[in-house]
């Protein structure tokens, strides 16, 4: 199994930048919930909502691509961006990324 890097920057200014360990084949979602890191996911990370949004600043090739469902349900997000994925389907492949949380102190729920 394969161990990659996954740096995971906040917008909230309260948060400092962090660099986790990621297992091929685990999800963002997945590592920030395993390190404390709270990320919404009001549907339990099954691509069923928006609230796990998160930006993807490097490494989009060393993840899974992103499917016509994670698509729409990006379009609901707050602020989405031409970079923006879903940490539940943001699956690690092959290599290192570095995504930003956005800020999730609006969030209600979970």
């Amino acid at each position: 199994m394969n161990i990659f890097k996954v740096k995971i920057n906040f917008e909230e200014k309260d948060h400092e930048s962090v660099e986790l360990p990621g297992a091929e084949g685990e999800s963002v979602l997945d590592i920030c919930l395993e390190n404390g890191i709270e990320l919404q996911h009001n549907c339990g990370g099954v691509c069923g909502c928006s609230t796990c949004h998160v930006y993807v600043n490097k490494g989009e090739d060393n993840i899974q691509e992103i499917s016509d469902k994670e698509e729409d349900f990006i379009d609901r997000a707050v602020n989405p961006r031409i970079n923006s994925r879903l940490g539940c389907q943001c699956v690690l492949i092959d290599g290192d990324i570095e995504i930003t949380i956005p800020d999730q102190s609006d969030f209600m729920g979970h």
